[in-house]
């Protein structure tokens, strides 16, 4: 079913010295499950030997007590998986356990490699053999190929040939590993709990194992953690940094904090800087929830109409699902959400959410407000329009599939049928979370890529 949301790729774990590494790594994945939700998986490490679990479907469900109790030792990793490239299924649910050169290697990502499919057709044309069809699995080869020095040595020069976006999280027997590309697209955070050493790509997950958060791993840093302490290496930094700005927008969960900025203030100055820039005279405004409520309360006190929840959403709403024979309206709409027709019904309200993509999904809440007694309704979006597809771990359409890169404003109120629609501004939008903007990556609203993948390469010479 063609997707009407946009999706993060991954969230990855780490932990170093302390005796429930893995329970620890379980709990660390569960906060981070809101970034991937087809797959889990930890990799431990206790006398030298490294050992794997990895599951399908959400960690609570396919992590047990009998699970981790065969993920005994002191350092794990972890990594929760929503593919965008290489498919779903079994085999490409991460940490991956190689060996290279008899050296147990557990690895998992963040992220996407932008140049991943030359890197595979030269490797294979090398002889390089691959058991998955994910973009991961590149690194690897490349790092089988490198001989002599460290670890992180041998990282940094296979990660030379690399384009794209990463987060890492590697593993041997003596060391673990977290790395975050030069441009610093996705987030990723040091802590320490009781003498261990803690990361994580969100804060949140540090905080529910009570771990300190410290500081963020660097952009181009390979940060190493071994018994005798930890180093840090650096990769070439570029021009500017491409941190992704929809991290704040609508990726990381409200409670965290990415890239120096509180997620949840941040969105609602989002919902307050979209007032300012399309007031509407209404009596109630409605977020879009789970992801919609912060930028609505921020919309709520800076126009002083009263904030109430106006749809409600169920969190029980499996990966599939048995439709009825007799067709129901809305059917898939209905089982996330359901308006409140006491909070609605004839009132004019604004609806805030965080985004809009195909508009097939607004358009069915539109309509479910509409059939719930709304007088009238008013869509505001707290990004401006997706109009470029992202190439750096975000599951979204093509661009010919993205109603705003082909429809106007007015064409796409028109189909979702509001009364009007309102997208903050890309300036708005830099303002409202006090970005400098050459630090930031916003090309899926500007076009302006940091790193241009071959696809844009082919638009840009006009064969796209």
């Amino acid at each position: 079913m063609p997707i009407d949301e946009l999706h993060e790729h991954c969230g990855v774990f780490g932990v170093f010295g302390h005796p429930e590494a893995a329970n620890l790594t379980y709990l660390g994945l569960h906060s981070l499950q809101h970034r991937g939700q087809e797959a889990g998986g930890i990799v431990a490490c206790d006398g030298g030997k490294l050992r794997a679990e990895r599951v399908l479907g959400l960690v609570s469900e396919g992590f047990d007590g009998p699970t981790l109790a065969r993920l005994p030792g002191d350092r794990a990793i972890g990594h929760v998986r929503y593919s965008t490239a290489g498919g779903g299924g079994i085999a490409n649910a991460q940490p991956f356990l190689v060996s290279v050169r008899g050296e147990q290697v557990a690895l998992c990502h963040n992220g996407n490699f932008t140049n991943a499919v030359a890197l595979r057709e030269r490797l294979e044309s090398e002889g390089a053999i691959f058991a998955t069809t994910s973009d991961t699995e590149v690194l690897i080869h490349l790092l089988a190929k490198e001989q002599g020095g460290s670890l992180a040595e041998r990282l940094s020069r296979a990660l030379s040939h690399v384009e794209g976006a990463y987060s890492l999280a590697l593993m041997t027997a003596k060391e673990l590993v977290a790395v975050r590309d030069p441009l610093g697209f996705r987030p990723l955070v040091l802590g320490t709990l009781k003498g261990a050493t803690v990361f994580a790509s969100e804060t949140c997950a540090l905080d529910l194992i009570e771990a300190k958060t410290t500081r963020e791993i660097e952009p181009g840093e390979i940060f190493t953690i071994s018994a005798s302490g930890t180093s840090s290496l650096r990769l070439p930094a570029p021009a500017r940094l491409g941190q992704c700005i929809f991290e704040l927008v609508y990726f990381a969960r409200p409670d965290s904090t990415v890239f120096g900025r509180s997620v949840y203030q941040a969105r609602k100055r989002l919902g307050a800087a979209l007032w300012n820039e399309y007031p509407t005279v209404a009596d109630v405004v409605v977020p879009v929830p789970d992801s919609g409520v912060p930028a609505a309360l921020g919309y709520s006190e800076a126009s002083g109409i009263p904030f109430d929840f106006g749809l409600i959403r169920s969190h029980y709403v499996g990966r599939t699902f048995i439709e009825p024979r007799d067709a129901i309206r809305n059917f898939g709409v209905k089982l996330k959400l359901h308006p409140v027709a006491q909070v609605v019904a004839g009132k004019r309200a604004v609806v805030v959410d965080d985004s809009l993509v195909r508009g097939t999904t607004s358009r069915k809440i539109v309509k479910l407000l509409r059939e719930a007694g709304a007088r009238e309704v008013h869509l505001r979006i707290t990004a401006p329009p997706t109009v470029n597809p992202c190439y750096f771990g975000i599951d979204t359409p093509t661009r010919a599939e993205l109603i705003a890169s082909a429809h106007s404003v007015a064409e796409i109120a028109a189909f979702v049928g509001a009364d009007s629609l309102g997208y903050l501004s890309v300036a708005g939008l830099h303002r409202a979370v006090k970005n400098d903007r050459d630090a930031f990556c916003d090309a899926c609203f500007s076009g302006d890529y940091r790193v241009i993948p071959p696809e844009e390469k082919l638009v840009l010479l006009g064969r796209g």
